[in-house]
């Protein structure tokens, strides 16, 4: 294991109290989203990049330099943990962070769904049963709009 294995991206929180999210919710929410997961996704990629940078250095020796790629990793994960709460504190939920995905808690006929966006759309036109994940992603208009707040 080296060094940057051991410093892994924090597990999800559990968000107790869920806010459910229409899609006019979610649409509304996306001005200050984007702009967060944006921002995940430029440093997820950086991440990547520290890393290979950080195995080319230890390879080489250059243990200085490497320890110093390394404390920018940790810079970098800690603010993901700051940006990915930022999230949980707006009520969605980040799911890939290179795609910059994002699911906002939803109901539908009285069960638990997830409104999808992934960065570079426009708006949030698609849905997935929960147990369905990103692959199950649905355009809205394939359900009633019964999607409601709780």
């Amino acid at each position: 294991m080296d060094a940057f294995e051991a410093i892994s991206l924090p597990e999800p929180s559990a968000i107790t109290g869920k806010k459910c999210f229409t899609a006019e919710d979610a649409n509304r929410s996306l001005v200050l989203v984007r702009r967060i997961v944006s921002d995940i996704v430029n440093h997820y990629h950086d991440l990547c990049e520290l890393h290979s940078v950080y195995k080319t250095q230890s390879q080489r020796g250059n243990s200085e330099e490497a320890e110093q790629t390394r404390q920018r990793y940790i810079d970098i994960t800690d603010r993901l943990s700051e940006l990915r709460n930022e999230l949980e504190e707006i009520g969605c939920e980040l799911k890939d962070l290179e795609l910059g995905l994002v699911d906002f808690p939803s109901l539908f006929d009285g069960r638990e769904i997830f409104l999808c966006w992934k960065l570079g759309e426009s708006d949030v036109h698609f849905w997935h049963e929960v147990t369905a994940g990103y692959k199950g992603r649905q355009p809205l208009n394939c359900q009633p709009n019964e999607i409601h707040d709780v």
